[in-house]
């Protein structure tokens, strides 16, 4: 139901979850309560050399209460900041919470992180202690101290290179926690107080802006905003209490503080960590999680590895798949707009479930998904109907960290290609006269970490400016066009939002990211980044040899096929914002050398600045150029990549993207 408010601005009604004020309630209290109702259920399991290990809610305390301890012995005070820095590991999330305990704040940084944006961090945020996976973090961290004194201790998980010859100011997480055990039994009250200590409105994370337009911000958010967030998003039937939860997402990203911690202790989730990153998938299938979510770029992903699979397959799994999957897809379409399937498609549908559905989502580790998530960009509609048409129930869903990542979602008989939802109960919406997306609830964080001039520019008269643009449909539900800051304007003054455009583009499996350019220029042109799997699948089938990136992004064959997929793309576009011309790069827009974030978000300013040479070449009407790209090693070190690159035109009748 749509109302407007004093303003007179467009809204939707919010609901009216089942929240607390009180000032015990928060993440530390929930786990407690766990402890002592599911005291032997599995909390966590972690897949450490090929074996499965198993951390009961009991264990799950003890091993906090073990760390807060520890970092206590040291020094650790409330409202210090940790930098916590690594892949997922049991360790680091025992020590996040054993901070959160002594109400100090855990403060995640990306693995992948250059020295100098972990000094930035460090600079920011004055940071005294660290807890870091391994010995590639430690030694960077070790580095930093030349630049960086306040830096005291640095706890490390995994003690390979480490054990034996530890640098001064670093000790194993083993190390800490028998410290923590020894205090725990020498002071009975200890463990008590401990869990005393925290408060609903203490700060439990400090998150980070992507930084697409400079430093990133730091984003406070409390026990009551991120519980507010998940217990509204329960009610909604976002998830419910037991679910499955394979923790695989970057831990200073919002989605993994929010499902592997936030919801996980408020509603009894099972977190599985798998081995390493480069074992996810085999993990994945082996946990078979009942909720998963992932961005629109890796269901992207997922659907090209099941299209290869099946392309290297026997003949009879190719004849099965081609006959049953057209199927699925024409009954969920038909569904998506109020129309079920007769008795033979259904009977056909059963029968597909046998032979081809079931086994895929198998293969993907999905089989026991009851509810699947896409966030963060606009989905394919062919990949979305793949995926619903296998059997997920996948959804769509919008939210910032600002707001806890919980926001609106599509509910479940209810599902649209192009909408995102309606708000959770307890969170109101509506859409400014500039067409912003505006957001008020419980979920809402504070404002920014020392930063009052970007508070009071996003919180206003008590609604969060998310910077969106959008619209609410008659039925609630509401559509994201892109951020309000990109909207660009031609020479001529045409309007469009690049994300938009980029969007449609990345829907194709061979497009991996893709920078619309414009701005104040005749017409539309992209640099573009194939995606190298894809891509060099597509290469194969056809005898296209090649020997690295660079060489199979100027094959002649390659750029036909990125002008098919322009014409298809500029075919549902208005005339004005339509391609015109675009260069296959020799390289892929990396976050090292700071084209886009950690999250893949690009930073256009930078990639004007690295790609100027190209950039003018295309508006000039030249056909090629010799590029010069800069690049940064992890290490930080830089280098040149020298390439020559072919510059083409889109042409108007050409045929969609085989």
């Amino acid at each position: 139901m749509l109302r407007e408010d004093a303003s007179g601005l467009q809204a939707a009604q919010p609901g009216n979850p089942h929240t607390s004020a009180n000032p015990g309630d928060h993440l530390i209290a929930a786990l407690a309560a766990n402890a002592k109702n599911h005291g032997n259920k599995i909390a966590m399991r972690e897949r450490d050399r090929g074996i499965w290990q198993e951390t009961t809610w009991e264990d799950y305390l003890q091993h906090t209460l073990e760390a807060a301890a520890g970092l206590q012995t040291l020094g650790l005070a409330a409202h210090d900041k940790v930098l916590v820095v690594g892949d997922n590991r049991p360790a680091l999330y025992f020590g996040m919470l054993g901070a959160i305990t002594l109400r100090a704040i855990p403060s995640p940084a990306y693995p992948d992180f250059t020295p100098e944006q972990l000094l930035g961090q460090l600079q920011r945020e004055g940071v005294r202690f660290a807890i870091a996976e391994d010995q590639e973090q430690v030694d960077k961290l070790v580095a930093l101290r030349e630049q960086y004194k306040g830096l005291q201790w640095i706890i490390y998980d995994d003690p390979r290179g480490l054990a034996g010859h530890e640098p001064e100011g670093t000790m194993a997480f083993t190390e800490l926690a028998r410290r923590g055990r020894e205090r725990l039994q020498a002071e009975p009250t200890l463990a008590d107080n401990l869990q005393r200590r925290p408060q609903a409105d203490d700060v439990a994370i400090l998150l980070h802006s992507s930084g697409t337009t400079g430093a990133p911000k730091g984003i406070p958010l409390k026990h009551r905003h991120v519980l507010f967030a998940v217990r509204s998003a329960a009610q909604a039937g976002y998830f419910r209490t037991g679910e499955t939860h394979m923790a695989y997402m970057p831990i200073a990203w919002v989605g993994d503080f929010i499902f592997t911690i936030a919801a996980a202790l408020a509603l009894q989730f099972s977190v599985n960590i798998p081995e390493k990153q480069e074992t996810v998938q085999r993990d994945l299938r082996e946990i078979a999680p009942t909720v998963y979510f992932t961005s629109p770029r890796a269901w992207s992903t997922m659907l090209t590895r099941v299209q290869v699979g099946i392309a290297e397959s026997t003949p009879l799994k190719r004849w099965l798949y081609q006959r049953f999957m057209p199927l699925a897809v024409d009954i969920e379409r038909a569904r998506l707009k109020g129309r079920e399937p007769g008795i033979g498609q259904r009977f056909m549908r059963a029968l597909g479930e046998l032979l081809v559905y079931g086994p895929v989502k198998d293969q993907l580790g999905l089989s026991r998904a009851q509810h699947a998530y896409t966030a963060g960009e606009a989905i394919g509609e062919e990949i979305f109907l793949f995926f619903r048409a296998l059997g997920l129930p996948l959804r769509q869903f919008y939210g910032q960290t600002e707001n806890s990542a919980l926001c609106a979602a599509q509910e479940m008989g209810s599902v649209k290609l192009h909408t995102v939802g309606k708000p959770f109960p307890g969170i109101d919406l509506k859409i400014s006269d500039s067409g912003e997306i505006l957001v008020r609830g419980g979920n809402v964080f504070d404002g920014y970490f020392q930063d009052d001039a970007a508070t009071a520019e996003s919180l206003q008269g008590g609604w969060l400016h998310t910077g969106d643009a959008g619209y609410l449909e008659d039925d609630g539900q509401l559509v994201v066009l892109g951020r309000v800051s990109e909207v660009i304007y031609t020479k001529g003054g045409q309007r469009f939002i690049p994300t938009f455009i980029e969007n449609q583009l990345k829907f194709s499996p061979y497009i991996k990211d893709v920078c619309v350019l414009g701005d104040g220029r005749d017409y539309l042109a992209a640099l573009l980044a194939i995606d190298w799997e894809a891509v060099g699948h597509w290469a194969q089938e056809r005898g296209v040899t090649y020997t690295s990136f660079s060489e199979l992004s100027q094959q002649s064959g390659v750029y036909d096929l990125m002008a098919g997929v322009f014409a298809a793309v500029n075919a549902k576009l208005p005339e004005g914002t339509r391609i015109r011309r675009f260069v296959n790069l020799h390289k892929e827009f990396d976050p090292d050398d700071g084209e886009v974030t950690r999250t893949r978000k690009l930073r256009r300013g930078v990639i004007a600045e690295h790609y100027a040479d190209i950039i003018e070449a295309i508006y000039a009407g030249k056909s090629d150029i010799e590029s010069i790209a800069h690049i940064t090693y992890e290490t930080g070190e830089t280098g040149v990549l020298k390439r020559h690159l072919a510059i083409r035109d889109v042409p108007v009748n050409a045929g969609a993207a085989a």
